[in-house]
C-alpha cells in the first residue's frame, strides 16, 4: 500500500490489484498547484472547493459523496457522516479497507464524535486527520482524537502551507501536542501490514506537486 499526500485532504491510496482512490481533490483556488490525478474512486468529505473538484481527477467510475457501504475494486469503503442532515456544514469520513490494511480519511471533521460512533471504525491502521483548525479540529482535538482511536500510524493533513489561500494552523502544533520533537518529512508512505508499529507512529508527508 502506498499513500501519497497533494495537500490539504488530497491523498491518493494505491494498492497492488485493486482500485485506486483518491480523496478529496481541490481546484486551483486554494493557492496550491492544479492536480492531475487518475484514479478508479474518488471520495468526496463534504461540497466545498477545497475538496470536491473532481475535474481534477481522470479515469474514474465511482465518486463518492455522502454515506454508504461500498465494495468496489476489491476496496470496502464505508462512508459515515459526522454531522447532521440539518447542519450547515456536512461532513462524511470514509474508511478503507484493503483487506490487509485499513485507512480512515476524517474529512473536515470539526469535533471529536462519540464513543459509539468511533467504535463503528473498528482498527484503524493509518488514520488521515485535519489538523490545522478553522472548520476543521485544532491540533488539541486532533490529539485527543488520536488517542481514542489509536491507530497503527496518524498523518496529519489540511494545514497551513506555502501559498495556500486557506488560513490554517501550522502542523508543528500537532507534533507538540502529540509529544514528538520534529519529524522529517516522507514524500510518500509505503504500509507493509506485517511491520506496523505497535504504538502509534505519526507520519509527516511532504506534498507532492
Amino acid at each position: 500500500m502506498e499513500i501519497t499526500w497533494y495537500g490539504l485532504s488530497c491523498f491518493r491510496l494505491v494498492e497492488r490489484g485493486q482500485a485506486t482512490v483518491v480523496t478529496d481533490p481541490f481546484n486551483g483556488s486554494v493557492g496550491l498547484p492544479p492536480l492531475k490525478l487518475k484514479a478508479d474512486i474518488v471520495t468526496v468529505s463534504h461540497d466545498a472547493a477545497g475538496h470536491n473538484h473532481l475535474t481534477s481527477v481522470t479515469g474514474y467510475r465511482h465518486a463518492l459523496t455522502g454515506p454508504g457501504e461500498y465494495e468496489i475494486g476489491g476496496v470496502f469503503i464505508t462512508g459515515i457522516a459526522t454531522t447532521s442532515k440539518n447542519d450547515a456544514k456536512r461532513n462524511v469520513l470514509y474508511l478503507f479497507d484493503f483487506g490487509t490494511v485499513t485507512i480512515a480519511h476524517l474529512g473536515d471533521i470539526n469535533r471529536v464524535p462519540s464513543q459509539s460512533k468511533i467504535e463503528q471504525l473498528g482498527d484503524v491502521n493509518v488514520l488521515l486527520i485535519p489538523v490545522g483548525g478553522g472548520n476543521s479540529l485544532n491540533a488539541a482535538k486532533a490529539a485527543e482524537l488520536v488517542s481514542m482511536i489509536e491507530p497503527n500510524i496518524v498523518i496529519p493533513m489540511h494545514y497551513q502551507l506555502p501559498d495556500l489561500s486557506v488560513n490554517l494552523d501550522e502542523v508543528d502544533r500537532f507534533v507538540k501536542e502529540m509529544g514528538l520533537a520534529q519529524i522529517e518529512q516522507e514524500t510518500s508512505l509505503r504500509v507493509n501490514v506485517s511491520r506496523l508499529p505497535e504504538e502509534t507512529q505519526t507520519v509527516l508527508l511532504q506534498p507532492k506537486s
